[in-house]
């Protein structure tokens, strides 16, 4: 797994863990509403990447937040592509590199 994303697992369990508290659940209410087990919800609190996704949704879902996971491959917000996207087609179009005829 790339270190970012490693790092961007570790902050969104560090967020759950911080939600949960802020609630003031307990790790075993919570691990009871996600239908997991205590360990696995502190390890998801850690983010580790063996957790399911399933669990990591549930629990934003607890807080309000799981729009955000809809979200998070957006094509509109995906601007490598869009700048291949524009790439190609400028190269497409110039009198160098394009179509000829």
């Amino acid at each position: 797994m790339p270190p970012v994303a490693a790092a961007a697992l570790r902050k969104l369990g560090g967020d759950l863990a911080t939600a949960r508290k802020r609630r003031r659940q307990s790790l075993r209410d919570w691990a009871l509403r996600l239908q997991v087990s205590v360990p696995t919800l502190i390890r998801l609190e850690k983010g580790d990447p063996t957790v399911s996704m399933g669990v990591y949704a549930t629990a934003l879902w607890l807080v309000g937040r799981h729009e955000a996971l809809g979200s998070a491959a957006d094509p509109k917000e995906d601007a490598a592509a869009l700048e291949a996207e524009i790439r190609a087609a400028a190269e497409r179009h110039s009198p160098r590199g394009g179509r000829r005829g």
